[in-house]
């Protein structure tokens, strides 16, 4: 119970201290409204505008699931392809390493030209900016996995499938979440990015909105609704992971801990 409330309590008093910051910074520079609001403002604004901020997240959210889950199963299945075949890392990743150059908010109004303005064009912003770190960390999982404890299965004569499920998959999953944890953030930030070039609904849509007519607090109002969905999301992950890898050194750390 101990750990659990330091858990929540530290990251409050953090956000508090930010917030103190934040007004005292407004009150010694002078800084006008126009430019940055008082927190008390965007807290108003919180409350006056939850339901409008609660519909206006309901695509966002949708658009960044989608586009998480598809980095997801692409992420892993094109890592353990590159971490079974030299060919297939030697041609494949120098061509990952080059997308990663393109600016998303460059090629997004492309997907909304190609696909109109419906939710596929963020998904796939949301799908590109997530697949990456996926992929990279998977990768990682898989080459690292013991040669030692690779010559044993093979001395068991387990076929390459059953290796995989039995070896190299369960060997790789820290690795697989580390890529998920910042997929599952920057899939957020390209749901906003495909809302800012071609959507009329979601939060990013009213971000723009709020930018264009100087609404600052329904603006910052925005940006913290954006930052619970990427903290709980991260989250999600962070208890999926203990879920199902509670034998990671890492969990057993946290186990320890608590006892």
């Amino acid at each position: 119970m101990r750990l659990g409330a330091a858990v929540w309590l530290r990251p409050l008093a953090t956000l508090a201290l930010i917030v103190v910051l934040w007004a005292g910074a407004i009150w010694a520079f002078r800084i006008p409204a126009f430019e940055v609001p008082q927190p008390g403002a965007v807290a108003l604004a919180l409350v006056s505008d939850a339901p409008t901020l609660l519909r206006a997240a309901v695509p966002t959210i949708e658009a960044t699931l989608l586009g998480f889950v598809l980095s997801a199963l692409f992420g892993v299945s094109t890592a353990a392809v590159m971490s079974t075949s030299r060919i297939a890392d030697a041609y494949v990743y120098p061509l990952l390493v080059f997308s990663q150059s393109i600016p998303k908010v460059a090629v997004a109004p492309l997907f909304v030209v190609w696909f109109g303005f419906g939710i596929l064009p963020r998904v796939i912003t949301a799908f590109l900016l997530g697949f990456f770190p996926v992929v990279v960390a998977s990768v990682q999982g898989f080459k690292s996995v013991d040669p030692e404890m690779a010559d044993l299965v093979r001395a068991m004569e387990a076929s390459r499938w059953r290796m995989f499920l039995l070896l190299d998959f369960p060997h790789a999953l820290p690795a697989i979440f580390s890529g998920l944890k910042v997929a599952v953030t920057l899939s957020v930030v390209g749901a906003v990015v495909g809302e800012f070039v071609g959507a009329n609904s979601g939060l990013g849509f009213d971000l723009q909105r709020s930018i264009g007519t100087f609404q600052m607090p329904q603006m910052f109002a925005a940006l913290v609704v954006l930052s619970a969905i990427g903290v709980a999301l991260f989250w999600l992950v962070e208890w999926t992971e203990r879920l199902i890898i509670p034998w990671h050194v890492s969990r057993r750390r946290d186990v320890l801990v608590t006892a």
